[in-house]
């Protein structure tokens, strides 16, 4: 029986991961993705899938874990949500692992609404690396259709949708990062873009290459900051779990 539920799918929570794996700790390590699941080290037990809280509370009722780690994108405010109310509803004590913060660089908007707000007064072609889940938001820029370059995962599924928004899929750059300074230039210059939107992802995230890439380029960055929370670094759930689950 695992000792250590993590949910997780950001290079945080790999890592922790792999430090629970390398010491002999027995875990189990949720993502939402087949994509998520398939960058987790071999070794580690994956229970791959989206769940609400009802679900969460059921699976760690029944695996009776010690101990569960948030490791999930500092923007996945529901996801948190959902985790801290399972714990709870268990009995169950949960550790919130946060992203370390980079220097954020040009303007920056703390929601969607007054990141768009921005975009609509101007005119200038964006390129956008908020990836899949902002498409929707994005479409209330105005003139998107001949403004607005997308970069997301390679997915069928996702360029689908950016057709059935009415995006122009000749606009849309589909690769998988990390992302060098080399490559986020190369699609500044692809797209032209004058604006390169991007999310406070802190340094496992690329934005210092993200940040490095528009001030070569001469592009104007602006960022959507993260939520404020409170909770961990990893290696201060490092420290916890070496002191409490280390053998």
């Amino acid at each position: 029986m695992s000792e250590i539920l993590i949910f997780g799918g950001t290079t945080e929570g790999r890592r922790l991961a792999e430090y629970c794996k390398n010491c002999g700790i027995s875990t189990d390590v949720s993502v939402a993705t087949e994509y998520g699941a398939a960058l987790l080290p071999d070794g580690v037990r994956v229970l791959c899938g989206r769940m609400d809280t009802p679900q969460m509370t059921a699976l760690i009722l029944e695996k009776n874990y010690s101990l569960v780690i948030d490791a999930t994108h500092p923007y996945a405010v529901e996801a948190t949500a959902n985790i801290r109310a399972a714990c709870e509803n268990a009995g169950i004590r949960c550790l919130r692992l946060i992203r370390t913060s980079s220097d954020v660089c040009g303007r920056t908007a703390e929601n969607m609404n007054e990141l768009i707000r921005l975009l609509n007064s101007s005119d200038d072609t964006v390129l956008s690396t908020l990836g899949s889940k902002a498409l929707a938001q994005l479409t209330s820029v105005r003139n998107y259709r001949e403004r607005l370059w997308i970069r997301v995962l390679p997915s069928e599924g996702i360029l689908q949708q950016c057709r059935d928004l009415g995006y122009d899929t000749e606009m849309v750059i589909q690769e998988r990062g990390p992302f060098t300074t080399e490559q986020n230039i190369a699609h500044l210059k692809k797209s032209g873009a004058k604006i390169l939107v991007t999310k406070e992802s802190g340094e496992t995230g690329g934005y210092s290459e993200k940040a490095e890439a528009a001030r070569i380029y001469g592009a104007e960055m602006i960022t959507l900051t993260r939520p404020a929370e409170q909770g961990c670094s990893l290696d201060e759930i490092i420290g916890i779990i070496e002191r409490e689950h280390s053998k």
